[in-house]
């Protein structure tokens, strides 16, 4: 074990310690705790360029050296493809070593094992098969109308793949259609393979001695473990880098206390600073972890943090409010309590309610009304739930059915100026770009006639794109009256009128994905054209909004935290519980006495994440359903002083 320096030092010797567990004979896995704004991607990214020859290293160059002679790499594996853009960034060209998400990793692995990939899909839906008859069948008034057709889909599942010759998978996007696979699956097909297949396993073996994987807290249990696994097996062939933070998983995939399945022999290295926030977020999420709550089952287990000793500010507060008010007067107090920031911190970024801070809602919902977006939100959750809400991963291109507006026709909109001017050039080259101009007429007439008619269908959409009023339905009819861009066939026919949309059914869950996405359409294209801006801002990473979940791997100068349950409406969950506010449930109860994840544990970690986005500055706003019994639970709790606790302000 190498000895850390103090003060911003303390973590120099960690990069040194890594080469040696991968290096020494026989190399040995390890884990690193990288906790929030540890610099684990800078830590990682010089472990690389040592291990790869790009720097002079003894060890490290004759590690390379072996990697050159036998054709091998070592594979880096991160959560999001925005990460690994930064990593290779960082690398620059190096042929020694592989970097990619966790799916495109796994299909590398399976692609071409078509029997084998239909074989592990046939096994999983026999699983599931048997699950739903038996649900089905312990029902004491037999099955439900939602059982039958479930059992059926899978029917018809089963006999689909049993056709395919072929399967198809794309990991930057949803693939549709026959033989494709979608993330999940290529995920499960990988971990079954993995511990059936000994050719597949051969395989990985041969082509990288090392994998490192980055958020290894959230990397699904499977296929985590299916690696563990192979390293135990073959210690001198596969060593494992695990590089994360328990503390910050926020995702069902992962393991529920990853430090407790390391095994004994692998290396336990850390990385202690934190290189982001100020000394007093620093402090305040150290406190967070350590905090003694009832329905608490995570352990304690982690790396407490130090600031660098040039961030010793730091400015916190946290605000409570009644949570039965109106969304829009949660609102209006919201930006009361961002203005209440600036005043008594002095950042005037706080005064600026359109982007100079960042605010993190509990729940999708809750951002689309702060956001001006909530009627496009409702309408896309209709049509497709699984393709509305942004992804960490970044894989979420929005619902098929509306592409053309997502895509095709604001890309159209970027060409026009507020008074209704059109940029040609750039009209010109959004035709190009989605193969318009490409299915001309190949006769002379016949193109310019169909030149003629885009040349008017430009103008109509101009004149409606400057009217603030435009919906949807405004902005969609001249795309699809002259065939401006291709459209879903779906859109098509709401837009038409088709047959009207159904009624909302009393129990969603006895409502078909047919008709869900009927009257998703129908409420789609009422909705203000000015609304689908905002929505795909947000679901682009591209607003001063975003979820707790979503924000992970963030930073920014000030966050605004938003706790709401009441408007969440969710049951995993409960900042309520979390502040003192609302006893536990039964099912609370029940949870800690069989040590089971609680909801606490799921919001402290939440809550871990997103305090840990701040550098400067951090307000939080808890809706309570009990302010008052909110507020003597948080002073009591010290994680915060008098004067950084207040009520809303105006209530």
């Amino acid at each position: 074990m190498i000895a850390h320096s103090a003060g911003n030092d303390r973590d120099a010797g960690v990069v040194d310690e890594v080469c040696g567990y991968l290096t020494s004979t026989p190399p040995r896995s390890f884990f690193l705790f990288a906790g929030a704004g540890s610099g684990k991607t800078r830590t990682l990214v010089e472990v690389l360029r040592r291990l790869t020859g790009m720097v002079e290293h003894e060890v490290g160059s004759r590690f390379a050296q072996r990697l050159h002679a036998l054709g091998r790499s070592i594979r880096v594996i991160t959560y999001t493809r925005n990460a690994v853009a930064e990593i290779q960034g960082r690398l620059g060209e190096n042929e020694l070593t592989r970097v990619s998400t966790i799916h495109s990793f796994c299909w590398e692995l399976i692609a071409g094992f078509d029997e084998d990939i239909r074989e592990a899909l046939l096994a999983e839906n026999a699983s599931d098969l048997d699950e739903a008859q038996q649900k089905a069948g312990g029902r004491k008034h037999g099955p439900t109308a939602l059982d039958q057709r479930t059992i059926e889909k899978l029917r018809e599942q089963a006999a689909s793949l049993r056709s395919i010759s072929r399967f198809r998978y794309n990991p930057d996007r949803n693939t549709y259609g026959e033989g494709a696979l979608q993330h999940a699956q290529v995920l499960s097909v990988t971990t079954r393979l993995l511990g059936a297949s000994g050719t597949l396993r051969r395989i990985l073996l041969d082509r990288h001695p090392a994998i490192l994987i980055d958020e290894s807290q959230d990397t699904m249990k499977g296929m985590l473990g299916a690696l563990m696994m192979m390293s135990s097996e073959y210690p001198f062939e596969l060593t494992l880098g695990l590089i994360g933070d328990h503390r910050q998983r926020i995702y069902m995939d992962g393991h529920r206390d990853l430090p407790s399945l390391i095994p004994s022999d692998c290396a336990l290295p850390e990385l202690k600073m934190n290189h982001r926030s100020q000394r007093r977020i620093v402090h305040l999420i150290n406190q967070i972890w350590d905090a003694e709550l009832e329905g608490r089952t995570q352990p304690k287990t982690g790396v407490r943090q130090h600031e660098r000793t040039e961030k010793s500010g730091g400015f916190v507060r946290i605000f409570v409010g009644d949570a039965q008010l109106p969304t829009s007067e949660k609102i209006r107090a919201e930006s009361l309590c961002a203005e209440a920031m600036g005043a008594t911190s002095g950042y005037q970024a706080w005064l600026d309610h359109s982007g100079g801070y960042q605010i993190l809602a509990l729940e999708h919902e809750l951002a689309a009304a702060r956001g001006g977006f909530l009627d496009v939100y409702r309408a896309m959750r209709l049509i497709d739930p699984d393709a509305t809400r942004p992804q960490v991963n970044g894989d979420n291109a929005g619902p098929a059915a509306v592409q053309v507006l997502l895509d095709e026709a604001p890309a159209l909109a970027d060409c026009i100026d507020d008074h209704g001017g059109v940029d040609e050039f750039a009209v010109v080259e959004v035709l190009n770009r989605y193969d318009r101009l490409g299915q001309l007429p190949s006769d002379v007439h016949g193109q310019r006639a169909r030149l003629a008619v885009l040349h008017e269908a430009v103008k109509e959409f101009a004149a409606v794109c400057i009217k603030p009023d435009s919906t949807v339905r405004d902005i969609l009819e001249p795309v699809v009256r002259h065939e401006l861009f291709h459209a879903d066939e779906r859109l098509v026919q709401a837009l038409h009128g088709g047959d009207s949309p159904p009624e909302a059914p009393i129990a969603s869950s006895d409502e078909s994905t047919d008709d869900r996405r009927r009257r998703g359409l129908h409420d789609l294209l009422k909705v203000s054209w000015a609304e689908i801006g905002r929505y795909r801002s947000y679901r682009e990473g591209l607003s001063s909004l975003a979820t707790h979940q979503v924000v992970k791997g963030s930073e920014f100068e000030h966050v605004m935290v938003i706790m709401d349950d009441h408007e969440a409406g969710g049951f995993l969950f409960s900042y309520d519980k979390l502040f003192g506010a609302v006893s536990l449930s039964a099912t609370d109860r029940s949870n800690v006495a069989e040590n089971k994840e609680t909801s606490i544990d799921r919001t402290l970690r939440l809550l871990y994440v997103t305090c840990s986005r701040a550098r400067e500055t951090l307000g939080l706003v808890l809706w309570s359903t009990n302010p008052e019994a909110a507020l003597g639970a948080i002073k009591a709790a010290g994680w915060f002083s008098d004067p950084e606790i207040a009520s809303v302000p105006g209530f």
